[in-house]
């Protein structure tokens, strides 16, 4: 029987292999907005990138409108990565990943769904901007994409997607059976 509600404890790796653990419902539900809200900062960046809603895209600087979605952050990269990021601003192939990244984890962990893909994912294109930031602004070395990246492996270990998400229904799913690495 699948578990919408996500009552199903949370299957984590450990040395030893894989071990349940009993969440509490305000812990689970917790773990579900978290999962939530970060899933709605990537959309909102693909989105905003994408149709140029205003916030941090103008119209006329969206995707749509021929601008590249990676060329103004990239390009305005500072730090011991600098020449690498200003190279790749503003690359067709690597907007394509970047635009395709966004909405791959805004959908999945707003749905609850291919967490531990979406973790691996997110934690590499978030610890990849964090390189970009060198040195963060506000602190010497650490800022808000280490903590996403942070917060995105938690969330797979700890089977955030399967509360008020689909991820019980996906990992059920014959293609997740046959490679549990999607789930």
């Amino acid at each position: 029987m699948v578990d919408i509600a996500g009552d199903r404890p949370a299957v984590v790796d450990t040395a030893a292999g894989p071990a349940e653990v009993q969440l509490s419902a305000p812990t689970r539900y917790l773990l579900a907005g978290i999962r939530v809200a970060l899933g709605w900062v990537f959309l909102w960046a693909f989105l905003d990138k994408l149709f140029g809603l205003g916030h941090e895209t103008t119209a006329a600087k969206s995707w749509l409108n021929g601008e590249s979605p990676t060329k103004g952050f990239l390009g305005s990269s500072k730090g011991p990565f600098a020449d690498f990021f200003h190279s790749i601003a503003g690359n067709g192939v690597v907007d394509v990943l970047f635009m395709a990244a966004m909405l791959a984890l805004g959908v999945a962990l707003v749905l609850g769904i291919g967490m531990r893909i979406a973790a691996v994912v997110g934690a590499l294109v978030t610890v990849l901007m964090w390189a970009a930031v060198l040195p963060p602004a506000n602190n010497p070395f650490m800022d808000d994409h280490l903590v996403y990246a942070g917060v995105l492996v938690a969330l797979a270990l700890l089977g955030a997607g399967n509360t008020l998400g689909m991820g019980a229904i996906w990992t059920a799913t014959p293609l997740v059976r046959r490679a549990p690495w999607l789930a």
